[in-house]
């Protein structure tokens, strides 16, 4: 006689080729959390970073199990609903519904346990190598012990056994608010297609497409006083188009086809595009949601990627020098020890050159709000002289008498450069110098200790406003700046180490960052992004590709004696393939297709985060996602061909 247990493994046994993914996605849900947890409470990585990456990894974490948690509710409920008829079976033969709860839970507790202690194990053995991963990314070197985590593994073990839970419990309801009819007639569910009231439909459609192109277009001009409300407006129309694509101009597109063709769609179109208008409804809400968070998951992926790539140019247009030392007249200068101990004690070989800098009030002629004058207070600016920035080294235009070249990275992105020339007045003494901007660019040509807006005049125009400074300017200020940069790589990180020592941090100024430094901060900000991003990108891609192959697979089950018929009439597995190969790359094709359209965009809206043209990393990031999305689509097709090969 057969025991429950006896029941539950012979269940799992029959189930196992549709539980294989899904145990595989849980196994890496598993395995990564615990990786994140270890590296959370890991001491040695806390110590060297100071606390941020164990912050950083426990808001992974929560990440992390919103992916993994949506996934496993949602896959469960596929499962559920492909197995109702077994479910109803159970109950046909005597088993009552509490029996059966308790055999889908116990068969539910045996995965998720197994999966758990599959993953933790994993997780130790795979932690070191993501630990060196991790280092390798945010540039630390040396060795890093790691260490067994006992808390880790609890944390682990109680977030996931949290979800066991919650997923018996959506079992537990599932049987019991289900009736015997319900539960077989489950895998029948399906939509009538309708034919679209013309006039609608084409409406709706256009508005759709109109929606779309229009977040696209605001999505390209958001950096203005309504920043927020343009955020939220590209990400309402852009949701919105999406879903009215899929729910309306798809599925009028679908019905124009079928009607030019009087109703007679032959083979290929019956298996492609019958079955995809039957459950247009259902397959509008799933392929929106995976399509808008694909494009999220592309957009965080992307970014981060670009990020890390652009680290050395975003470093070198904050850090345009690689030490400097900021004097006016009453400070002692710091700089000629800090030459000597270059050059006599390290034989370090550097270039030195030293500039003057006037801040001052200026008033700018263009439409952006901050730069309006206020009542209390006019903007300040940084004057600087071109030709003292070239003898220095610095690749900056030269402009002419009265003119200017002005560089702040807000300014350039909000500013539209067809209000180019404008004039920038400087008040000095009293009395006002126009300058005619004839250009806005991006970065900066001296670190922004002295000032964000940084304006590039000639040397003639630098003299003449200095002079007037003299004159008794009030809150004119006009330091010395001592400019020092190390052509050698190697030496310049020595003279990094040289140039952190305490007496050099003792000015009125406070502590000045060098440029190996800052670049070293920004590469451990942006390595641990892409870390994350690129491991949560990774669980996002398995989960919504797994769950797409869970759909399919259920609709091939249920589309199983409709091959069989067709094989009967004399169509060959190869014929009945060619119309369901079109029917994947729809299910699969479009919402990457849209995915990847949308985080174009995206990235395109966050191009004032990158320095530099982040083409090339955005490109192979969104090409390494395609290809292991359609990974996914390969497995479908292979399934859809046994179940074919099956049928009869």
């Amino acid at each position: 006689m057969l025991t429950l247990f006896d029941l539950v493994i012979r269940s799992m046994r029959k189930n196992i080729k549709h539980y294989y993914l899904y145990f595989f996605a849980l196994i890496f849900s598993v395995v990564l959390y615990f990786v994140f947890a270890t590296l959370q409470h890991d001491p040695a990585v806390i110590a060297r970073s100071g606390g941020r990456m164990g912050s950083a990894f426990m808001a992974a974490g929560v990440l992390l199990l919103v992916i993994a948690g949506i996934f496993v509710v949602y896959a469960n409920a596929i499962f559920l609903n492909r197995r109702s008829r077994e479910i109803g079976l159970y109950q046909l033969i005597g088993l009552t519904k509490r029996t059966v709860s308790r055999l889908l839970i116990i068969e539910n507790v045996l995965l998720g346990i197994g999966a758990l202690v599959v993953g933790i194990g994993v997780g130790v053995l795979v932690s070191r190598l993501f630990l060196l991963l991790l280092m390798k990314l945010v540039g630390f070197e040396g060795f890093v012990a790691l260490t067994f985590s006992g808390i880790a593994v609890l944390q682990t073990a109680i977030v996931f056994i949290v979800l066991i839970t919650l997923t018996s419990l959506q079992m537990l309801v599932v049987v019991r608010r289900n009736s015997l009819l319900s539960l077989f007639n489950a895998d029948q569910a399906g939509e009538h297609p309708k034919q679209p009231k013309p006039v609608q439909s084409a409406i709706l459609s256009v508005l759709g497409i109109a929606l779309i192109v229009f977040g696209y277009w605001l999505s390209g001009r958001m950096l203005n006083e309504w920043l927020l409300i343009n955020m939220l407006a590209v990400l309402f129309t852009t949701i919105l188009g999406t879903y009215l694509i899929f729910r309306v101009t798809i599925g009028w597109l679908f019905y124009q086809i079928r009607q030019r063709k009087e109703g007679h769609l032959g083979l290929k179109d019956s298996l492609s595009l019958a079955p995809l208008m039957h459950r247009l409804k259902g397959n509008a809400n799933s392929l929106t949601i995976i399509t808008v968070l694909s494009a999220m998951t592309l957009t965080m992926v992307a970014g981060a990627y670009s990020m890390y790539y652009s680290a050395e140019t975003t470093a070198r247009a904050s850090k345009p020098f690689d030490m400097i030392f900021l004097n006016d007249e009453t400070e002692e200068s710091f700089g000629e020890e800090f030459a000597l101990e270059l050059e006599e004690e390290e034989g370090i070989e550097f270039n030195r050159h030293k500039i003057e800098v006037l801040q001052t009030a200026a008033t700018f002629d263009v439409s952006i709000p901050y730069w309006q004058e206020t009542r209390d207070s006019t903007p300040m600016v940084v004057v600087l002289s071109g030709d003292q920035l070239h003898a220095a080294g610095q690749n900056v235009e030269i402009p002419g008498n009265d003119t200017a070249v002005f560089y702040e990275p807000s300014l350039y992105y909000e500013l539209n450069h067809n209000e180019l020339p404008a004039t920038l007045t400087v008040i000095e003494n009293g009395q006002e110098t126009p300058l005619q901007v004839t250009s806005v660019e991006n970065g900066a040509v001296m670190d922004s200790i002295v000032g964000f807006r940084q304006v590039i005049v000639n040397q003639q125009t630098f003299e003449q406003l200095k002079e007037r400074m003299r004159q008794g300017a009030e809150g004119a200020w006009n330091p010395v700046v001592d400019t020092f940069q190390v052509p050698d790589k190697e030496q310049r990180i020595k003279a990094s180490e040289i140039f952190q020592q305490e007496k050099y941090r003792s000015g009125d100024f406070g502590y000045i960052s060098d440029y190996v430094t800052y670049y070293g901060s920004i590469m451990e900000t942006n390595g641990l992004l892409i870390f994350i991003a690129g491991f949560l990108g990774l669980v996002f891609l398995i989960s919504t590709g797994s769950i797409l192959y869970f759909k399919q697979m259920t609709e091939a089950e249920q589309e199983k004696q409709s091959y069989a018929t067709l094989r009967q009439l004399g169509f060959t597995v190869q014929d009945i393939m060619r119309g369901i190969m079109r029917k994947q790359l729809f299910v699969f094709g479009i919402p990457l297709l849209l995915g990847l359209l949308h985080s174009i965009f995206a990235i395109k809206a966050a191009s004032f985060l990158f320095m530099t043209d982040v083409t090339v990393p955005t490109t192979i990031a969104m090409s390494v996602y395609a290809i292991i999305y359609f990974v996914f689509a390969f497995l479908t097709i292979g399934y859809y061909r046994k179940t074919v090969k099956a049928a009869l």
